[in-house]
């Protein structure tokens, strides 16, 4: 099966820790302790960190490697965990191969376009971009499901959960008005997955 195939049935079998999301946690993990190692870290840093392209530093690969390198414990933390509550549910639903594609090309498609309009400034590191593609693939695929808020803790369906994210990206990303996160990676990563969504003509719980 190609994945432009649009006839595809979803997956009967559910795991809590499919393939794909399974192995990109524990690699984001090494990667973590590689990155906070001395020296090597600084090196992994230089050569695997998002650089703008006038920065002298640009390399192609760094379009995947930023994505596997995180600033902090709860950088990671809130990432991964992300990855696993909504990753589990659509590689269950869609495939390892599908979702694999999925979370590599919004990841790539988040960079370009953080890179476009953020031009120059800092290196750009974290798996935020695919992840914010993951849950608009979430909101997609599984509109009417509730997920359950923190603060304050209500129920929220899935939908309007992305819809309120994404416009808090797009507030932000354009008032500038909260520094030091690439907003338009993470609003790049849910253009890039609605755009990957409709090309397949993938269809969701509601149909």
């Amino acid at each position: 099966m190609s994945l432009q195939d649009s006839s595809y049935s979803p997956n009967t079998q559910f795991t809590i820790f499919p393939p794909a999301v399974k192995h990109l946690i524990i690699i984001n993990l090494l990667c973590f302790l590689v990155l906070n190692t001395p020296t090597i870290g600084e090196v992994m840093f230089v050569f695997g960190a998002l650089w703008p392209i006038d920065s002298g530093r640009f390399e192609v690969w760094q379009l995947v490697s930023y994505m596997f390198l995180h600033a902090d414990l709860w950088h990671i933390f809130f990432n991964l965990f992300a990855l696993w509550i909504f990753g589990q549910a659509i590689e269950n639903y869609w495939g390892t191969k599908r979702f694999t594609a999925y979370y590599f090309l919004t990841g790539i498609g988040a960079a370009l376009i953080h890179m476009w309009i953020s031009g120059g400034g800092a290196p750009t590191i974290g798996a935020s971009g695919a992840v914010f593609g993951i849950l608009l693939a979430f909101g997609m695929m599984f509109p009417e499901r509730y997920i359950m808020l923190l603060i304050p803790p209500i129920p929220i369906k899935a939908k309007y959960f992305v819809a309120i994210f994404g416009g808090i990206e797009l507030f932000f990303g354009v008032t500038g008005t909260r520094t030091g996160i690439a907003h338009f990676a993470h609003l790049g990563g849910m253009v890039v997955g609605f755009l990957l969504i409709r090309y397949w003509g993938l269809k969701g719980e509601r149909y």
